[in-house]
């Protein structure tokens, strides 16, 4: 039987440097780069299955799809897709877990290290000729910091959270973790934090690795952020919503706290007028976590495998 499959926004996960003939043979498949609100219905309407990353499907689109059977997302999280009702009209909607696990580590780190040994700042003044004009063959002008002895609070201890307290550890740091886990359960070495409030009170660094639920929304916010060391240092490589970004670009311009390193926004791309842009020791970098070459080949081999899983009956990575 002829199946259609469509890729409705397939830019972000592969701009061209990646192949798309492992969907290719599973069908006729049409590739669009994006794909605006308003063409979906139309760009869909003779679809058996759909690839997604971040299109957005509510449930009175995919009622307009009679064919569609299948919903592929092209990521982790899968808060685009209307899963129940989904469910309700009989379509299989998966998505590609952990993936990019060693590449959201290593960029939570990289802004870490970044903050600690403000490497871009004496990039910076180093091409301006500060250390050729400086008298001394050290040239400083900033706090550096180093990690080992300091302590590292996990939010959400997945794949994820489990891989970014390996890191902490390499480097000597103490290690607790906001998790549903049972402190028996965690890894050694790991403490788990008597309560969120907690964590972030007592952490010199609080990286966030949990998903985006009603619970979470805006969980950092101006009373946690005030429990905070002023010398603190905020991670967020998860979802932007999980910040109150007011209440953190106040924090940071007041001096409360030392630094924030973001890959991640409420709002993606972020608005011109967003706060953090222009708050002070804000580092942000535009969502690049999950899209190392590496990690980008392994979530197009994780989607066919998925189709393929669904195709024969036993359908894998399925969400609810």
């Amino acid at each position: 039987m002829s199946r259609n499959i469509v890729v409705l926004d397939a830019y972000t996960s592969n701009p061209g440097d990646l192949s798309w003939d492992g969907l290719r043979r599973l069908g006729h498949c049409t590739i669009h780069d994006r794909t605006p609100e308003e063409l979906i219905v139309e760009r869909s309407a003779e679809a058996d299955a759909l690839f997604i990353n971040k299109v957005v499907l509510t449930r009175e689109i995919m009622s307009k799809l009679p064919r569609l059977k299948y919903i592929g997302i092209l990521a982790t999280g899968f808060n685009i897709v209307d899963v129940k009702a989904a469910r309700e009209l009989g379509i299989t909607v998966t998505n590609v877990p952990a993936y990019s696990t060693p590449s959201v580590a290593q960029l939570a780190f990289a802004h870490l290290l970044n903050i600690c040994c403000q490497v871009q700042h004496y990039t910076d003044e180093v091409r301006d000729g500060m250390w050729s004009r400086c008298p001394d063959f050290s040239f400083t002008d900033t706090r550096l910091t180093e990690l080992a002895g300091k302590r590292m609070g996990i939010v959400g201890f997945g794949q994820i959270g489990s891989a970014v307290a390996r890191i902490a550890q390499a480097f000597g740091m103490a290690v607790s973790a906001h998790t549903s886990k049972r402190p028996e359960e965690l890894p050694a070495g790991i403490e788990k934090a008597a309560s969120l409030d907690d964590l972030f009170a007592s952490c010199d660094v609080v990286s966030l690795h949990c998903p985006l639920t009603d619970d979470t929304r805006g969980m950092v916010n101006r009373e946690r952020l005030a429990l905070m060391k002023p010398d603190a240092i905020l991670l967020n490589t998860s979802r932007g919503p999980l910040v109150d970004e007011q209440a953190l670009a106040d924090a940071l311009n007041s001096g409360h706290l030392q630094a924030a390193g973001l890959d991640v926004m409420a709002t993606e791309p972020p608005r011109a007028d967003s706060p953090l842009l222009t708050a002070r020791n804000c580092y942000l970098t535009p969502h690049i976590a999950w899209a190392s070459a590496e990690a980008r080949v392994r979530l197009m081999k994780v989607i066919e495998e998925n189709y393929v899983a669904f195709l024969e009956g036993h359908a894998m990575n399925v969400v609810s």
